[in-house]
């Protein structure tokens, strides 16, 4: 890789640390109380994983210059990787097996109030 794209690739990783740091503030102020961020297994990731109630809630961050942009950018492929991770997380803290367990997504675009929502994933935790 050349010097120019290792710099947006670093740039890039930044400004995905910066938006799910912004985004775990937004849950926050929402109630949701924080139980991992960038949870990480061979073949899968979740950005966040928090609780609020009797839910427990995996959650996929994305920032696009738009918001209907980062709308759009959870495919097949992230909801495969985010199934995995939320089942290696569920095996690992089975006191959450009992409560209501959903994929939500939080978006963000410049100059745009972060925007949550609810069951916005479907995961295939069995």
């Amino acid at each position: 890789m050349n010097a120019r794209g290792e710099l947006e690739r670093r740039r890039a990783h930044g400004r995905g640390l910066l938006a799910e740091r912004v985004a775990a503030v937004a849950l926050r102020l929402r109630g949701y109380r924080i139980l991992a961020c960038r949870y990480k297994v061979k073949g899968g990731e979740i950005d966040i994983v928090a609780r609020r109630g009797d839910a427990v809630v995996f959650v996929e961050v994305k920032a696009r210059q738009t918001l209907d942009d980062a709308m759009d950018a959870i495919d097949f492929v992230k909801r495969r990787r985010m199934s995995r991770a939320a089942r290696f997380w569920l095996a690992a803290n089975p006191w959450a097996a009992a409560l209501t367990l959903r994929g939500d997504a939080v978006y963000l675009a410049p100059w745009r109030w972060p925007r949550h929502l609810i069951a916005a994933v479907e995961l295939d935790l069995g």
